[in-house]
C-alpha cells in the first residue's frame, strides 16, 4: 500500500489494537503509568492530508493545548485512502469532554505533559511541534514514545513514554469508542475497522457479511438503549451526562 505522509502507527498495527476498543466506554480509561513501552509503534509510512474540520469548542483544554493535541493526534491516526483519521473522528473533543469526567484524574498529566513535550521540541529541534516538518514531528514523537525525551530540561514528571502511552490510548478511545462519549464522529472509526455496530453479540459471520457488503452497519450508540448506564461527563452544579 502506498501512502504520502508519515504516520506513527502502521495501519495494520492500528487496526489490531483498535478492534478491542470498538464499543468501549470512557469509564474504563486509565491514567498515565510509569512504564515505558517495550518498543516503538512508529512506522514511517505516509498518507494524504486530513480534510479541514469545523473548529470545536473545548471546555477543559486551552486553545494552545487543544491545537497541539490535535496535531499529535493527526500524526498518530492520520487520514488516508482507507478513511478519516483521529481529527475527523473528534478524538480530541472526546479527550476534552472526558477530562471533565471519567478522565479527570489525567487532567494534570495532560497539562504538564503537553507543555513538557512542546518545550522538548523547541529545545531539541528549534521550534514548537506544530511548526516542525512532518519528519521532525515523527522523530520527536518517537523520542517521547521511547522515553528518550525524559529529563530535567523537558519537565516530564515521569517517563515521557508513560505520557505517550496515555495519550495514544485516549486517542484510540476517541477514534474507535462509542460515539456517545464525543468521539467517533459520524461513526468513522467503526467504518474504518469494519465494526458492524452495537448488537447483543457480534459473530464472526456478521463481520464477514459486513465486509462483503451483505450487511448494513447498525448506526446506533450503545446508549440509545436504556439498558446501558451512562457515565457522568463532568463535575458541576448540574449533573451532566455524555451525549446531553
Amino acid at each position: 500500500m502506498t501512502n504520502t505522509r508519515p504516520q506513527l502507527i502502521s495501519r495494520r498495527a492500528l487496526l489490531r489494537s483498535a478492534g478491542a476498543v470498538g464499543a468501549a466506554a470512557a469509564t474504563g480509561a486509565t491514567s498515565a503509568s510509569t512504564e515505558t513501552p517495550e518498543e516503538p509503534t512508529v512506522a514511517l509510512n505516509a498518507q494524504a492530508p486530513t480534510a479541514a474540520q469545523p473548529i470545536p469548542v473545548y471546555e477543559q483544554l486551552t486553545a494552545d493545548e487543544a491545537e497541539l493535541l490535535e496535531a499529535i493526534a493527526d500524526q498518530l491516526i492520520p487520514a488516508d485512502e482507507l478513511g478519516p483519521g483521529a481529527v475527523a473522528a473528534g478524538a480530541v473533543r472526546y479527550i476534552d469532554r472526558a477530562l471533565g469526567g471519567a478522565l479527570r484524574d489525567s487532567h494534570a498529566a495532560y497539562r504538564t505533559g503537553l507543555a513538557a513535550f512542546d518545550r522538548y521540541c523547541r529545545a531539541s529541534r528549534g521550534a514548537p511541534f506544530r511548526e516542525l516538518s512532518h519528519v521532525d514531528q515523527v522523530s520527536g514523537l518517537i523520542d517521547v514514545e521511547t522515553g528518550a525525551a525524559t529529563g530535567a530540561r523537558t519537565g516530564f514528571a515521569t517517563s515521557s513514554g508513560a505520557f505517550f502511552a496515555m495519550l495514544r490510548s485516549h486517542v484510540l478511545q476517541g477514534t474507535f469508542g462509542d460515539p456517545y462519549y464525543g468521539g467517533n464522529q459520524d461513526f468513522v472509526g467503526w467504518d474504518l475497522i469494519k465494526y458492524p455496530g452495537v448488537r447483543t453479540a457480534v459473530w464472526p459471520r456478521l463481520q464477514t457479511q459486513l465486509e462483503a457488503g451483505e450487511l448494513m452497519p447498525n448506526r446506533r450508540s450503545a446508549y440509545d438503549s436504556e439498558n446501558f448506564e451512562k457515565a457522568v461527563v463532568r463535575n458541576g452544579t448540574k449533573e451532566t451526562y455524555h451525549g446531553d
